[in-house]
């Protein structure tokens, strides 16, 4: 399927006039970023990076076009790029991205870039020691695709050590192409790391003083870096990246079992209209009497929920308090 996308890709910056035979000159095609309407470039592909932009450019976002690339919904492993989303990164000035195996479309793309002084950010390279290795837990549904330890875990946004992290060296993309707004860059930093800071610390203190240390999923499972962060044990139907629906009976009373022996308060699922699996495991547990709760994993968070106030850590300090719900 990625190969398939790959040569989409390249006949779209063929048709798109991205290649050499466009009859516009490199330099004339990166001006257009920074230089075309005085604002720089920006484009992010999941919404945490896109939120942790606006965040470092503060009261200088004004100076700056800011695009989230998967807006309303779309979801990361699924997502591909059309020629407008082509276009775009090929001439931007900071491009952000995850670099996983749903990502593989990108380097088809940057091989194409008409802006060569492009900051490109690439989460798992960032990271790199600290990337996780998706896992098959006891009782998990797997998947004949994808091995147990094969593929990396992309959900790295979903620390919040690996968001100071890759907040840091965004204020460093941000600094090469807007030099004179450092000081309001750095200083916007700071002032967010110390908030980062200030909720890994609650977290803590709720696993902490929480009566239990494992958390069950009727869902997929984008959270092994949180869990990993605090020392937490999971159980869960799929892996993060499963593309698996349908639990088999096995894994149903598997994980209904396991409710009743740790006596676990809640039954967890990601956001979006899915729990049905959840409520299957409650009905076959014996009290029948879990709470159904949601981690948002902020992979349908959009511009839409931005402008309405919804950031990653509003989000985050909600997902604190369904986990503080959820250890009881």
């Amino acid at each position: 399927m990625k190969r398939i996308l790959a040569i989409a890709v390249a006949a779209i910056l063929a048709c798109t006039g991205l290649m050499a035979c466009s009859g516009r000159s490199d330099a004339e095609a990166s001006n257009a970023g920074s230089e075309g309407n005085g604002k720089i470039k920006v484009i992010a592909t999941i919404f945490p990076a896109y939120d942790w932009v606006m965040t470092i450019l503060g009261d200088k976002a004004e100076d700056a076009d800011v695009t989230l690339l998967l807006d309303n919904g779309v979801d990361l492993h699924s997502y591909q790029p059309t020629a407008e989303d082509i276009s775009k990164i090929a001439a931007c000035d900071v491009f952000i991205y995850v670099g996983g195996e749903s990502d593989e479309w990108v380097d088809d793309v940057l091989a194409q870039a008409v802006n060569k002084d492009m900051q490109v950010l690439n989460m798992l390279e960032i990271l790199g020691d600290s990337v996780k290795n998706e896992e098959i837990v006891e009782g998990m549904e797997g998947e004949d695709e994808h091995e147990d330890g094969e593929d990396e875990d992309e959900h790295v946004w979903l620390s919040l050590r690996n968001a100071k992290t890759l907040c840091a060296e965004i204020a460093v993309a941000l600094e090469k192409v807007s030099p004179e707004n450092k000081d309001a860059y750095e200083a916007n930093l700071k002032a967010y790391e110390d908030k980062l800071d200030e909720l890994d610390a609650k977290y803590a203190e709720a696993v902490k003083n929480g009566s239990k240390d494992t958390i069950l999923f009727g869902d997929r499972f984008p959270f092994r870096y949180l869990v990993d962060d605090y020392n937490l044990n999971y159980f869960a139907a799929f892996a993060g990246c499963s593309a698996e629906t349908e639990a088999s009976f096995e894994t149903v009373v598997f994980l209904s079992e396991k409710v009743d022996e740790l006596k676990l308060p809640a039954i967890l699922k990601i956001e979006g209209d899915n729990d049905k699996l959840a409520n299957t495991i409650k009905d076959n547990t014996t009290d029948k009497n879990q709470a159904i709760l949601t981690l948002d994993s902020l992979q349908a968070t959009s511009t839409k929920d931005y402008r309405a106030g919804r950031t990653y850590l509003s989000v985050m300090e909600e997902n604190l308090e369904v986990l503080k719900e959820a250890l009881k």
